[in-house]
């Protein structure tokens, strides 16, 4: 019988709302990125991780915290060397997860140029699409820092959608341009 993975969370308050991270003895297993209610942040937590006990923070979290606070006042943070613990995840998504932890801080790549990264065609997109929604450490895994082509926000499904990718691209010192109508006025 393979042993159990006993997994942690904490909530915690950031300057937009509230954040919880999960963790276990492999390393950091979910976040949440913010919601207005701790309520609301624990409960979407606890829905990816029913099993998770709310614990105080060890050390290494609390460093982890205290960095995601900073981030989110507008610090350059580099969460690229923290240790995950993605063993439920599917290979090929832990292949773009990697790929995409090395897009830094103010930086951003398109779907497209994700798939290429880990050797996929372009035909490769939609899973790299796939990968980002169902990303389960999202900000440490900065799927915030994905477009799609011609540099369009494209989806998020973190609380507060597009408008909260943009945000958090905003912090990193990203401005996109403004969207392009879909259909203009023939001005009859």
């Amino acid at each position: 019988m393979a042993p159990t993975t006993t997994h942690r969370y904490h909530v915690f308050e950031t300057a937009h709302g509230y954040c919880a991270i999960a963790w276990n003895d492999v390393g950091i297993c979910r976040f949440q990125l913010p919601a207005r209610s701790a309520e609301t942040t624990e409960r979407n937590l606890l829905r990816r991780v029913p099993e998770a006990k709310s614990t105080p923070p060890t050390a290494l979290i609390d460093d982890i915290i205290d960095a995601v606070q900073r981030y989110f006042r507008g610090e350059t943070i580099d969460f690229s060397a923290l240790t995950l613990d993605l063993a439920d995840q599917d290979e090929f998504f832990q292949h773009i997860y990697a790929a995409l932890r090395r897009v830094g801080w103010g930086e951003t790549t398109t779907y497209g140029m994700l798939a290429k990264a880990v050797g996929a065609g372009p035909e490769a997109a939609r899973d790299v699409g796939q990968a980002m929604a169902k990303n389960p450490i999202p900000l440490i895994i900065p799927c915030h820092r994905v477009l799609a082509a011609g540099g369009k926000v494209g989806g998020f499904s973190a609380p507060g959608g597009a408008t909260a990718k943009v945000h958090m691209l905003e912090l990193e010192g990203v401005r996109l341009a403004p969207a392009e109508p879909t259909q203009q006025s023939l001005g009859f």
